[in-house]
């Protein structure tokens, strides 16, 4: 394997930019995950603990809007709560803008396209009014900080968020046998989502060795993973199905408290081999190919299962293995990764986007992500964004993409730098002749910048 720092940026980081030199090694990049995170410190997202204190004031003001109809203080609550709720937005859509610049200026790009993998394997997002506005520090939380530790604190960590409980309805779901489900009739019952989720994204895979017994279980053992008033994590015994349950034909329950049997399964299920198999595939699909070569799976798998899950031994698997140095690019880039390449090839300044106003950041970096397909924080379901690169190559998607790069780059420069130095910082040695020459025979600034981002050769990884 020879090591190619140009490849490296793309492939395993945001892309090159002209500011920050590539990676000198494939040990180089993995001690960085281990080194102190200088992006989050920088732009800093806030944590689930301090945002989700947003779910209570949401609570109260619309709490009060309702209490207020018909009366001579109903246009002012009126106006509180929609002025709060235009407050979330506004966070929301900083907090975009802070993940942006993160990538933009890294020299730790790596750790960047993790955090945003592991957050897309976990996916939770708010269904309802303040929680719809969470994803960002869910993933800064239960995410970010377990990226180079082991896969079995990051499920633990995520399978108990706030957030991905109330996204799967886990809050509602009492034992049939609780003291709850016997004091009140109206309570939903049993709810399996969160089990089958754990079991088929999370873990094992969907051709995992479980059956649907397996799926009630955990899901009865589960209940009583709860919410709190103030959106923390809370466990409610009165909730939780009373007895032990058998999962993969491993009894939970007995002597411990619930909550570390809970915690006990899910230890279970990240060591399993099948979930060392589909965690191998996840991550060779979504840094390789659409098609990873099988001794490259295996080769992923068989180091996850020797280090139980230690997910820097599991990375440093992939960046050993010839087949992850393959020359040509072949995934396609989804469409945040894709303007985020775009900003750190454009070396976009912080204090531009700092001076921007919202409404400005979620014309030019949001709104548009949604006509090239991807809504951002808001995935069509819990398996998250699609890694087939035919998703995001439809004709509607690219002619989307055109539009953003002919457009958007002017206004996050002030000056656009020269198309054909330009073609050279943006792509390296993938800057292809065809590139060159687009470069070259553009008319102007913002045409010759406009053709290269969208060139064949940016769009790909």
């Amino acid at each position: 394997m020879q090591f190619n720092g140009d490849l490296a940026e793309i492939r395993f980081g945001a892309g090159l930019s002209p500011l920050l030199p590539p990676p000198t090694s494939a040990e180089q990049m993995l001690e960085r995950l281990h080194g102190p995170d200088t992006m989050a410190q920088r732009f800093p997202v806030s944590g689930f603990d301090e945002a989700a204190a947003s779910v209570q004031e949401y609570r109260r003001l619309r709490r009060a809007r309702n209490q207020q109809q018909n009366t001579a203080g109903a246009e002012d609550a009126q106006k509180a709560y929609k002025r709060y709720r235009r407050s979330l937005n506004r966070l929301r859509i900083g907090w975009h803008s802070q993940r942006l610049l993160r990538i933009t200026h890294s020299k730790d790009a790596f750790r960047e396209r993790l955090a945003l993998f592991w957050a897309d394997h976990f996916t939770a997002q708010g269904k309802s009014g303040a929680w719809r506005f969470l994803a960002a520090s869910y993933a800064e939380t239960a995410i970010r900080q377990h990226v180079a530790g082991r896969f079995e604190d990051m499920l633990i960590a995520a399978v108990t968020s706030p957030l991905m409980l109330q996204y799967l309805d886990q809050n509602r779901s009492s034992g049939p046998g609780s003291r709850a489900s016997a004091r009140r009739k109206r309570l939903k019952g049993l709810n399996e989502n969160l089990a089958r989720e754990v079991l088929e994204l999370h873990t094992l895979g969907v051709d995992g060795p479980y059956r649907q017994q397996d799926v009630q279980q955990l899901a009865e053992l589960f209940t009583g993973l709860s919410l709190s008033k103030e959106a923390g994590f809370v466990f409610r015994p009165g909730m939780s199905e009373p007895g032990s349950e058998t999962v993969l034909g491993e009894i939970y329950g007995g002597g411990e408290p619930k909550l570390q049997q809970v915690l006990a399964a899910l230890r279970d299920l990240a060591r399993h081999p099948a979930t060392a198999r589909h965690i191998a595939w996840k991550l060779a699909v979504h840094f390789i190919s659409d098609t990873p070569e099988a001794a490259l799976v295996d080769h992923l798998a068989s180091r996850y299962l020797e280090t139980g899950g230690e997910l820097s031994a599991v990375y440093a698997a992939l960046l050993e293995h010839p087949a992850a140095w393959a020359p040509d690019l072949n995934n396609v880039k989804p469409p945040f990764d894709f303007v985020a390449s775009a900003c750190r090839a454009l070396a976009v300044p912080t204090a531009h986007l700092e001076a921007m106003k919202p409404g400005q950041i979620n014309r030019l970096l949001l709104a548009p992500l949604t006509p090239m397909g991807q809504v951002w924080e808001f995935s069509v379901g819990p398996d998250g964004w699609s890694e087939e690169d035919s998703a995001w190559v439809t004709p509607q998607a690219l002619a989307a993409r055109l539009r953003w790069t002919m457009a958007a780059p002017q206004r996050l420069l002030a000056q656009l730098p020269d198309p054909r130095a330009f073609a050279g910082a943006a792509l390296g040695g993938y800057a292809n002749g065809r590139v060159h020459f687009a470069a070259s025979a553009a008319e102007t600034h913002t045409e010759g910048v406009g053709l290269v981002l969208s060139s064949p050769a940016f769009q790909r990884r």
